[in-house]
């Protein structure tokens, strides 16, 4: 696709040819994170306590994650709006500036969870027995922290130039190797919960230099180059100014995954942390697909609203709304008739299941707003409306998982009242959120259009 076609053609048409190879390139990211709970979920004798010990861990990846969606996806919008509007050399500013900030905020990340890797495991909810597991699986992981963060945040900037199918091998590349190394390395060489680990460094570290690579390369419109790297304080605060909505649609999920698992670690125990893990593995599967088609629209949505092109912009929105709540409708129905299925695909622990599965049930329901979060939230970010963005990532976890998951157990609802939490946030903030945004963003561009 050429850097032109964004404002050319039906608008679903350029959203999908942007997000269809998205949707591959996160299907096959996913299986870094699911092919590892997998194996190690059917580990002999100690599955089940080693998936609890994987699940610890996830704060620790999911607040990489936020500093990689602050740096990296927060400056692609910009980037996106830049192009748009012809001013090249402001693009390679934003991305350059993007590059260096994800390198000096990943490498302080490894270092302080590395030093400080006990005390923080025991304050997620780790058990003594599961501290074990944790531990030997997140010394390993640390070491490849800026590889996911430099894989994930910069392949950004390949979408948004147009070469999803590029965006997407940089993916597959390092899945591909991730998925041939974890049996190997887990069963083959014997090496357990330690073996998943570094087979996930290895696949990201190749994902990494695939989007380097690219980037550097010639086939990009706006390559990366060194002299754009140095810090410019006002890229900066523009940067994190719109990336703020991204780190904070994370960093609330690094909070929601401490509150959950130490509530339940106090309420359950270890087995009700498991079942958290193996419900967050489901959830991951099944906000893919809408996951990608709003990603994908990011770039489209941004590039025409940088060309003053309001209608193709709302009808970019509308799009997305409608897919995404067909969808999301098909996969709640899934999970609520076929929830044993899901469930077994990452444990055979049959007390796992007993309990796990009608609170898979629980917490899948209302999944179908989380279409109306996923469009009204992606379209504040394309638009450059950081405010609105923040907002409602704060209400529907900060204001409500938050309280309501440690609230709802000491109502005497138990373990089950932290599986609650989800459905209510849901509905209550993917409803606020998508409203909002239709009455002040949706009817700005069509007043201006």
């Amino acid at each position: 696709m050429k850097s032109t076609d964004f404002i050319k053609g039906p608008v679903w048409k350029c959203i999908l040819a942007q997000s269809v190879p998205m949707m591959i390139a996160q299907l096959v990211h996913l299986l870094y994170n699911v092919v590892d709970r997998i194996y190690i979920g059917h580990m002999e004798g100690t599955g089940a306590m080693a998936l609890t010990g994987v699940g610890l861990t996830f704060p620790v990846a999911t607040l990489i994650m936020a500093f990689a969606a602050l740096f990296g996806m927060g400056g692609v919008p910009l980037f996106s709006i830049a192009r748009g509007s012809g001013n090249d050399e402001e693009a390679k500013k934003i991305m350059g500036n993007s590059f260096f900030l994800l390198l000096v905020s990943s490498s302080a990340l490894m270092v302080i969870f590395y030093i400080f890797r006990g005390p923080v495991l025991f304050a997620f909810g780790a058990s003594p027995e599961s501290f074990i597991y944790a531990d030997e699986y997140l010394r390993i992981y640390l070491a490849g922290a800026v590889f996911s963060a430099v894989a994930t945040g910069m392949n950004g900037y390949i979408n948004a130039q147009g070469f999803p199918r590029v965006g997407m091998l940089s993916v597959i590349i390092g899945a591909a190797v991730n998925i041939a190394l974890d049996p190997l390395f887990i069963f083959g060489f014997g090496m357990g919960i330690g073996g998943a680990a570094l087979a996930t460094v290895i696949s990201q570290a190749l994902s990494a230099l695939w989007v380097l690579a690219f980037l550097f390369g010639r086939r990009s419109f706006i390559h990366l180059e060194r002299r754009y790297m140095k810090p410019e304080k006002r890229i900066f605060l523009d940067i994190l100014r719109l990336g703020t909505s991204n780190f904070v649609m994370q960093g609330t999920t690094f909070l929601v995954q401490i509150a959950c698992n130490s509530t339940l670690q106090q309420y359950g125990g270890d087995m009700y942390v498991g079942i958290m893990t193996v419900t967050n593995s489901v959830r991951d599967i099944f906000m893919l697909p809408v996951s990608g088609i709003t990603s994908g629209a990011g770039p489209v949505l941004s590039y025409n609203y940088g060309a003053k092109r309001y209608d193709r912009v709302r009808a970019g929105i509308r799009f997305n709304t409608f897919i995404g709540l067909g969808y999301t409708v098909i996969a709640w129905m899934a999970v609520l008739i076929f929830p044993g299925f899901w469930f077994g695909i990452f444990s055979d622990d049959p007390s796992l299941a007993t309990e796990g599965i009608g609170l898979l049930r629980t917490y899948f329901f209302g999944f179908a707003f989380m279409a109306f979060q996923f469009a009204g939230q992606s379209a504040f970010q394309a638009l450059g409306d950081a405010k609105h963005a923040i907002i409602f990532s704060l209400l529907r976890k900060v204001v409500i998982v938050i309280p309501l998951t440690f609230l709802l157990p000491a109502l005497g609802l138990g373990a089950g009242g932290v599986f609650m939490a989800e459905p209510i946030s849901n509905i209550a903030g993917g409803s606020a959120c998508y409203i909002t945004m239709m009455l002040t963003a949706y009817r700005r561009m069509k007043r201006t259009s």
